[in-house]
C-alpha cells in the first residue's frame, strides 16, 4: 500500500460524516425538548383538574391553575375533565426548520369533591 495515497483519509471521512452526526444530535435534542413539554402539559392538566375538583367554580379554577397553557374544562356528573395545550416552537438550530411547530396536549379527569 502507498502511505502517501492514504494521507488525509480520516480528515475527509470526518468532514463527510460530521454534518450527519450533528444533525442527528440536534434531532435528539429536539425530541427531548418536545418530551419535556409533553410532561409539562400532563402536569398542568393534572394540577388544573385537581384545582377544579375542589373549587366552587371548576372552570375558573382550572384556568388559573395552569398559566401558560390553553385550558378547557368540562363538568360531567361528578367528574371534571380538563384539557391543557400549548403550541411548541421547534427552534432547535437546523432541525427546527425541518419540523413545523407542534401542539402538546394533555387531558386529566378527577372526581368532584364536595365543598
Amino acid at each position: 500500500m502507498n502511505d502517501r495515497a492514504d494521507r488525509g483519509q480520516a480528515a475527509v471521512e470526518l468532514a463527510l460524516a460530521l454534518p450527519v452526526v450533528l444533525l442527528a444530535l440536534l434531532a435528539v435534542v429536539q425530541v427531548v425538548v418536545v418530551a419535556g413539554e409533553q410532561v409539562a402539559a400532563i402536569h398542568a392538566a393534572r394540577e388544573a383538574a385537581r384545582a377544579a375538583s375542589v373549587a366552587g367554580d371548576p372552570v375558573a379554577a382550572a384556568v388559573a391553575a395552569a398559566p401558560g397553557f390553553e385550558v378547557s374544562a368540562s363538568v360531567t356528573g361528578d367528574a371534571v375533565t380538563v384539557a391543557a395545550s400549548r403550541r411548541l416552537a421547534t427552534d432547535v438550530p437546523l432541525v427546527g426548520r425541518l419540523v413545523r411547530d407542534l401542539v402538546v396536549r394533555a387531558e386529566a379527569t378527577m372526581r368532584l369533591e364536595p365543598p
